[in-house]
């Protein structure tokens, strides 16, 4: 694993970095903060964990109370017969050994609330089926730190022991981790089945694999552990750098607007801003999340939505390419970025043969003889997919909630004052002001949708 494997770029890889190629470091460094890895490992600029994943999860306070126990659970089950002998001969309990149990530790968990020492615990393997009780409670406040398509069961089955509740549990796993210390993560406890993997938590990429291999499980989502490379992000910049005028056109028919948001997260703010506009090309049936685009860059975005004449003709690719010759020869635009996965923009390409044309597309949906047109012209072409999407959910999340208060907008029309005043002219009821109030604060205020297993909404009144 260590001898060179290839050489790219006048630099040396081996097989695994060419294999994890481009990945990001999130998940390992939040695995690795919770875990307990030292934080001289987040502070060496030549391991994997990053120091503001660190920095960050220190401050929060869910995620220090887990990373706390796993470093006092990895001390006893590495040191457990030492302390034994300790506890025993010596009689003192783990607060008065600082040489193993860092004290630091013990004094954050005090200071969070959490003490898992308790009077009637004699014996060491009762500290760690404490230890692992509040572990089980509270490994779930921590899910939120994890987004939301990685399986966060099999994260969480690495922080609980198994039948760590039992005193059999906890020998079977201290003889499990001793025997094979040195597979472990920085030599800290996890749950799993020891084995030669290197460093699990190596990057993203490696670790969302192994992860779901030891489940049976295959992950494929790579886009959200890897980002493009170097290579791909340098040529857009000097495509960019190098023009006079350029602009981001659109076909919204054939792109993924998340997978350009997130294109555009990941590339350098400075570098981007050269772009004087993006122009979208939108068509009735494409997907209204385009709309949301204009909030995740500074870059103005212009919105075209284009009818159709015959139902089953889009004219999205014939107004683009009509734009865009607008664009050159009027507003002097000599530099394009073409998003699209269509050939038909081969045309417009070899018609403005004094422009300059970089075009990202999707894998899946450019054929092979449009990648060969602009690798024969020269024309340098990236593929979105490659761009890292991990940091994407809260595109879609907006993009839901948009689309889902616009329908509730066009489906729910209720005012309960006009509801009520109703219910009392038909029912001929008469109350008082005083009466009034109070059966609207007691009744109607505090009234609660229901969902049947159908999704069908219903409106409940707090009848009690």
């Amino acid at each position: 694993m260590d001898n060179p494997f290839s050489n790219l770029n006048g630099v040396e890889y081996n097989e695994e970095q060419i294999a994890y190629k481009d990945s990001t470091y999130e998940l390992v460094s939040k695995v690795a903060y919770l875990i307990g890895v030292p934080l001289r490992i987040f502070e060496n600029e030549h391991e994997p964990p990053k120091l503001e994943i660190y920095q960050q999860l220190d401050k929060d306070k869910n995620a220090r109370i887990i990373r706390n126990l796993c470093i006092i659970r990895t001390s006893i089950e590495r040191n457990y017969r030492k302390i034994n002998d300790i506890m025993r001969t010596e009689y003192r309990g783990l607060l008065s050994i600082p040489e193993i149990i860092p004290p630091i530790c013990m004094q954050q968990l005090s200071q969070d609330g959490i003490n898992f020492i308790k009077k009637s615990s004699t014996r060491l393997c009762h500290h760690i089926i404490e230890i692992n009780r509040l572990i089980s409670d509270r490994i779930n406040n921590c899910k939120s730190l994890f987004p939301i398509w990685i399986n966060w069961a099999y994260i969480k089955e690495l922080f609980i022991m198994p039948n760590g509740l039992t005193e059999d549990g906890t020998k079977d796993a201290a003889d499990t981790y001793y025997a094979s210390l040195s597979y472990y993560p920085y030599q800290m406890y996890i749950n799993w089945v020891p084995m030669d993997e290197g460093n699990v938590l190596y990057n993203d990429k490696k670790f969302a694999t192994l992860l779901y291999q030891w489940h049976c499980d295959a992950f494929t989502e790579y886009s959200k552990v890897s980002d493009a490379g170097a290579f791909v992000k340098n040529n857009i910049y000097d495509f960019i750098d190098d023009s006079e005028k350029t602009v981001l056109v659109v076909d919204c028919e054939n792109s993924d607007p998340y997978k350009l948001c997130a294109t555009l997260k990941n590339l350098d703010y400075e570098v981007m801003q050269k772009i004087t506009a993006i122009i979208l090309f939108d068509d009735v049936h494409t997907a209204t999340a385009w709309r949301i685009l204009e909030n995740y860059t500074r870059i103005p975005v212009e919105h075209i939505m284009i009818e159709r004449i015959k139902q089953n003709k889009s004219l999205v690719d014939i107004k683009l390419t009509a734009r865009a010759c607008q664009e050159h020869y009027q507003k002097q635009v000599d530099s394009f970025v073409i998003v699209s996965s269509d050939s038909d923009y081969w045309g417009l390409i070899s018609s403005l043969p004094d422009a300059r044309f970089l075009v990202m597309i999707e894998r899946e949906k450019c054929g092979p003889d449009m990648k060969a047109a602009l690798a024969e012209s020269g024309i340098f072409y990236c593929y979105l997919d490659d761009f890292y999407s991990g940091n994407s959910e809260d595109i879609k999340k907006n993009a839901l909630f948009k689309e889902m208060y616009r329908w509730i907008d066009n489906s729910v029309h209720l005012n309960v004052n006009d509801m009520f005043d109703a219910a009392l002219r038909n029912t001929r009821i008469e109350m008082s002001p005083a009466e009034r109030r109070q059966f609207y604060e007691k009744h109607i205020r505090h009234m609660t949708l229901t969902i049947d297993e159908n999704g069908n909404v219903s409106i409940e009144l707090k009848r009690g």
